[in-house]
């Protein structure tokens, strides 16, 4: 009878794997959230995981490959969301994009998030992997589901890209970079708002 082949002794399988790597990347966060990036070094966050730091060091290469896999990770988190949301064309087209405006404005001013923002700071390669995996990851996306409102007749938006931008404008405004700054992050009421105006001006410069 033949058996499955068995993990190489030494090497974790690949679930178990995916989930220490996960609690270390919760770890990172939770260090970078708490502690800044100053106090973010291999050695605290393989402490605070109950990991190696050999293991780090072999999963993620260095410090700046651990804030990498952050920003990743919050990328395609961000972009599984925004899909399942923009894949729903049965709603009112308002409403899907109230609440991608209010899930973009608490995404962006989240202790995570802006944590991860200021790591970026001054790295240019962890600035690129934040706008490949951040805007112009989810941009796309929010184009296909505009382009799609054109195509059906539902809005007028002959150009998807000008239009995502032009909504990404009246949405995060100054918002992102006060929080970045120090403010205190918008509440759930006043990102509701903001959200809701941001549209409504959205629709009106459509002339829908």
């Amino acid at each position: 009878m033949n058996r499955p082949p068995s993990p190489r002794r030494g090497r974790l399988p690949a679930d178990e794997r995916s989930r220490r790597e996960a609690d270390i990347l919760d770890a990172a966060l939770e260090l970078l959230v708490d502690d800044g990036t100053g106090q973010l070094t291999m050695l605290a966050v393989a402490k605070r995981a109950g990991a190696s730091k050999e293991t780090l060091y072999s999963w993620f290469g260095d410090r700046s490959g651990l804030i990498r896999a952050l920003i990743e990770r919050n990328g395609e988190r961000a972009a599984t969301a925004v899909r399942a949301a923009m894949d729903d064309d049965g709603r009112d087209p308002r409403d899907v994009l109230i609440d991608h405006a209010a899930r973009l404005l608490r995404l962006l001013t989240s202790p995570g998030s802006v944590a991860l923002n200021r790591a970026a700071m001054d790295d240019p390669e962890l600035a690129a992997a934040l706008l490949a995996g951040g805007r112009y990851r989810v941009g796309p996306i929010v184009e296909e589901y505009l382009a799609r409102l054109d195509e059906t007749g539902r809005l007028p938006i002959p150009d998807p890209a000008a239009a995502y931008r032009l909504l990404y404008g009246l949405t995060v405004r100054d918002v992102q970079i006060t929080v970045l700054l120090g403010d205190e992050p918008p509440s759930d009421r006043t990102i509701a708002d903001e959200a809701a105006l941001a549209v409504d001006r959205f629709f009106t410069l459509l002339g829908a």
